[in-house]
Parts: structure tokens; C-alpha cells; sequence
């Protein structure tokens, strides 16, 4: 796990700590968003007025990282509420299932088979294959562990999201090419294009976590065994997922937005990623006396078809954000808004904008912003079945649980996302 991975992790279960309600956070997120436009403000007139003061920059910056922290923070309350909603109750247990996961449990706590193999076919929990050994956790288990990384991995929140039971999904999809024409009652109909169709397939990885826990613990009737590995594995799954979905080769793994070809707006053809070109090499282009450096965002929002618009959404890292938080349009209003509700996210240019640090800096010639729909655009396949194989052995007086998920992603509709280019042109 890199370090910035850990302390984005490290920031997740102190934020669960917090104690503070959501709205609570939200006042004092909009109230120092205030103070940070109007000290953003001095500084842009000081600029203007070929002055550079490194004080006040210091001040924009300290308020702007008090920002970034409280959002945060919202942010990360919000999911665990929204986790504690999903959550629900078990309801009503098909007696097939319900004796499964009593016989997992003694499983997973004496290694006592009990016929597991056997009670799955009854719970029609088996899958087309088995080359890893283990059993197939309860399904309110494997409930719990998407429920964990559906609240810690942006891309699943963004991302259109279903379950297979083969390894790969495929999908035609039409790229255009009919033709089509007005006529007459009685003329002829001349033969049209036939459309086009490109086959997508998407193949799911295997992806894993090895968790260990202590006999003693196992032992601890009152240990919630669900919830610890829920808790244990999605950190794993969400940590690797979530930078398989930016970046990925799609090598036994997802195929990340980033990894794909990406060409100009003007040069976009179905199987690419189309670029809006900063304006300036490391860096946004300044565009104005006021040193604004918007065109580029604007500019990216527009070369997103308006159908895809009412649907899209930011994705940048945090660092980026606190940058793109200092900039104004022309009429000087800052493109970054804080949420107008507890539940909900902050803004740019009024579409939602959220973080993940797996995407690129501002450095020359990196894609650090995605604009798009990206329930349309990108596709993630979770396989069915997180399977688990106890090890009493490997580390005693540990018992690590090697638990594998089988997870595809990738772009099924090119036209549907847009990056933005660290470049002059």
C-alpha cells in the first residue's frame, strides 16, 4: 500500500470518529469558504497590482487546506450514514442460506467443514468454477463487503455497476452508420448505411486480500465476523480496485480511464478518449488581467455533449481540487461551490466534483481532471462470489483468511467522458 493511499485510508477512520453531525460540518465548510474568497480576492488584487505577498499567500493556502479537510470530512460522514441506510435488516433468511452461514461461521471459527460444499449447492450460491479452493462467504457477508468499498471507492459511486456469473462480459455496441432519408408516399427507398457495431468485453481479475486474525479472537463469540471482514478486506479490495479503475492495464485486472489512447476533441474517434488541452505546459493557462484560468475547465465541460452534461460529473485529486478552487470566471465568480445541503457534494460550474488521488498531478503532459457521465461511460463487473480459504498454518498462532473477488471495468461509451490535457496545445 503506497503512502498516500494510507493516509487517504488513515483520514477515512479518523473521519468515522467524527462526532459532529453532517450539517454542523457543512455551516463551517461554508463559512470558511467565505474567508477564503475574499483573502483569495486580496491576493488577486495585489497580483493585478504587481504586488506578491508571500504572507497573504500563505493565509489563501492554510484556509484553502482547511477546505479540502472539511470537506473531507462531510464527505466521509456522509458515506458512513449512507452505509448504516444500506445496512437495513436481514429480513426474512431462505432457511437454505440461513444454514449455510451458521455452517460458515463455525467454519470460519474452528475450521469444522460441516459439509460446506454441499450446503452452497443448496443455497444456489455455487459459481461456474472453483480453481482457488475455500467457500463462498454468506450473502450477507458479501453484502457487507460491497457495501464497505461501494462507500470508500469513487469510481463504484460514479461507475455503472453489475454482477455476472462468467468471467468476462460482452456487448455490441452501435457507433453510428445508419442511414436514413425523407421520400414520398410512392418513391423509391434507396438502401441505407448499415450501422456499425463494436464488440465491448470486459474481464474480470482476480482481486485479493489476506487478512489474519488471532485464534483467540476467532474464539470470541461476541466477534462479529461478517462486519471484521468486511471491514478488513474492502480496505484491500477498494485500495487495489481503486487504482486498477484510473489506471489499470486491464491485464488481469480493470482498464483504467487513463490507460487508454486519448487524442484532441477535434481528432476523436470511437475506441478513444478525447482531450481539452490546458493551454500552458505544467500548468492552467492564464487567460485574463485578473489571472483567471478557466477557459480550459470551460472548455472541457462544452466538448461534453449536452446530453452526457445533465448527467457528468468532476474527477480529480485533492491537491488538483484545492487548486481549481482559486478559480473564477469571467464575470468573478469562482467555479468551486461548497455543497448547498449536508447529503450532498460540492460543485464546479454546477456539476458535482468529487476526488480520488489516484488521478494524475499538474505536471506537463498528464490527464489530471475527467469530465463526464460516468454511469454511461465506464462499466465495472463484479463476478459473483467472494471466496475465502482458511490458513491455520502459514502464520501461527494467526489464521489468515485468503479472500479472492473477480472484478472487470472499462470504458463501454468513449463519447460519454472527456479529459482535460496539461499542455499548451
Amino acid at each position: 500500500m503506497n503512502m498516500h493511499t494510507q493516509h487517504r485510508f488513515r483520514g477515512v477512520a479518523s473521519a468515522r470518529a467524527e462526532t459532529r453531525p453532517a450539517a454542523e460540518i457543512l455551516n463551517e465548510l461554508t463559512k470558511t469558504f467565505e474567508d477564503f474568497k475574499a483573502e483569495q480576492d486580496e491576493k488577486l488584487k495585489a497580483l493585478a497590482a504587481g504586488q506578491d505577498d508571500a504572507v497573504q499567500t500563505e493565509k489563501v493556502d492554510r484556509i484553502n487546506a482547511e477546505i479540502t479537510k472539511l470537506q473531507k470530512a462531510l464527505d466521509d460522514v456522509n458515506a458512513v450514514q449512507a452505509a448504516m441506510k444500506l445496512g437495513g435488516g436481514a429480513g426474512d433468511r431462505d432457511p437454505a442460506k440461513a444454514e449455510h452461514s451458521d455452517a460458515f461461521n463455525t467454519w470460519f471459527r474452528q475450521g469444522v467443514d460441516n459439509d460446506l460444499r454441499g450446503l452452497e449447492v443448496k443455497a444456489k450460491m455455487t459459481t461456474s468454477s472453483d480453481p482457488d479452493g475455500g467457500y463462498l462467504v454468506p450473502e450477507e457477508t458479501e453484502a457487507g463487503i460491497d457495501r464497505v468499498m461501494g462507500t470508500t471507492s469513487v469510481m463504484r459511486q460514479l461507475a455503472r455497476v453489475i454482477s455476472i456469473s462468467s468471467d468476462t462480459y460482452k456487448k455490441l455496441v452501435n457507433v453510428g452508420g445508419a442511414g436514413a432519408g425523407w421520400v414520398g408516399e410512392q418513391e423509391a427507398r434507396p438502401e441505407t448505411d448499415t450501422p456499425t457495431l463494436k464488440e465491448i468485453a470486459i474481464n474480470a481479475g482476480e482481486l485479493y486480500a489476506n487478512p489474519a486474525i488471532s485464534q483467540r479472537a476467532l474464539d470470541d463469540a461476541r466477534l462479529d465476523l461478517a462486519a471484521w471482514l468486511a471491514d478488513e478486506v474492502s480496505i484491500e479490495f477498494a485500495e487495489q480496485e481503486g487504482e486498477a479503475f484510473i489506471t489499470g492495464n486491464g491485464i488481469n485486472k480493470p482498464r483504467g480511464i487513463l490507460s487508454y489512447d486519448n487524442v484532441a476533441n477535434a481528432s476523436w474517434a470511437w475506441g478513444k478518449l478525447g482531450y481539452t488541452p490546458s493551454g500552458a505546459a505544467a500548468d492552467f493557462a492564464t487567460t485574463s488581467a485578473t489571472l483567471a484560468k478557466t477557459d480550459a475547465l470551460i472548455d472541457l465541460y462544452y466538448s461534453l455533449k449536452s446530453g452526457y452534461r445533465n448527467g457528468a460529473s468532476w474527477l480529480m485529486s485533492d491537491a488538483v481540487m484545492a487548486t481549481v478552487r482559486k478559480f473564477k470566471d469571467a464575470e468573478g465568480a469562482y467555479l468551486w461551490a461548497p455543497p448547498t445541503a449536508a447529503g450532498g457534494v460540492a460543485t464546479i460550474l454546477g456539476k458535482p466534483v468529487y476526488n480520488d488521488d489516484n488521478m494524475q498531478a499538474v505536471t506537463n503532459n498528464t490527464y489530471p481532471v475527467a469530465f463526464g457521465d460516468f454511469g454511461r461511460a465506464y462499466l465495472i463487473v463484479d463476478r459473483f462470489g467472494v471466496r475465502v480459504l482458511r490458513d491455520p498454518y502459514t502464520n501461527k498462532p494467526f489464521v489468515h483468511f485468503y479472500t479472492t473477488k473477480r472484478v472487470g471495468g472499462g470504458v463501454v461509451n468513449f463519447e460519454a467522458l472527456k479529459l482535460l490535457k496539461i499542455a499548451s496545445s
